[in-house]
């Protein structure tokens, strides 16, 4: 009874709520500048001085290391479906609100990412940070929302095990 209450307690609750909020964020924001707005044929959108919007199809892992084609693809999804497994048992046994939504922020950002290379065969980046002076421009990293709640969450994370006061944890 004592496992059952855990998987369905208050801090579940609210990371599941989050990842779920998060992935359907994650693909809302896609599936408009995808279909919507049709990024994809504007090319790259300038925003602001160090930020534009472009389209990138990313294979592989983050800074598009792995690229991955064909059965590669498959197991960068099923190592995504295994981390989220995992995280779920962590967040079953997360006691505190802040690992709660931290964790539903990884949760979330794995699962929208996950959904778009079951369905495109690669993750859609769009965000694009750059650099530049004069003659030269240096292009830094190419993201989206997913990615976004995953680096929110694993700083959530660290700042609930490192620094938050203990006397907030449940024992």
């Amino acid at each position: 009874m004592r496992a059952r209450a855990a998987l369905y307690g208050p801090a579940t609750l609210t990371g599941l709520v989050t990842a779920l909020a998060t992935a359907a964020l994650d693909q809302a924001s896609k599936l408009w500048l995808l279909e919507v707005f049709r990024l994809g044929e504007r090319g790259r959108v300038v925003i602001a001085p160090v930020l534009d919007l472009q389209l990138t199809w990313n294979p592989g892992i983050s800074y598009g290391l792995l690229q991955q084609t064909g059965i590669g693809r498959w197991i960068l999804l099923a190592v995504s479906v295994g981390a989220v497994l995992l995280l779920w048992v962590w967040l079953a046994r997360a006691h505190s609100r802040l690992a709660a939504i931290a964790l539903g922020l990884i949760i979330g950002g794995a699962v929208g990412n996950a959904i778009d290379r079951f369905v495109h065969g690669a993750v859609a980046d769009f965000v694009l940070l750059h650099i530049g002076t004069g003659a030269s421009r240096i292009d830094w990293y190419v993201f989206n929302l997913a990615d976004c709640a995953i680096v929110a969450g694993v700083a959530g994370l660290l700042f609930d095990a490192l620094v938050a006061p203990r006397a907030a944890k449940a024992p």
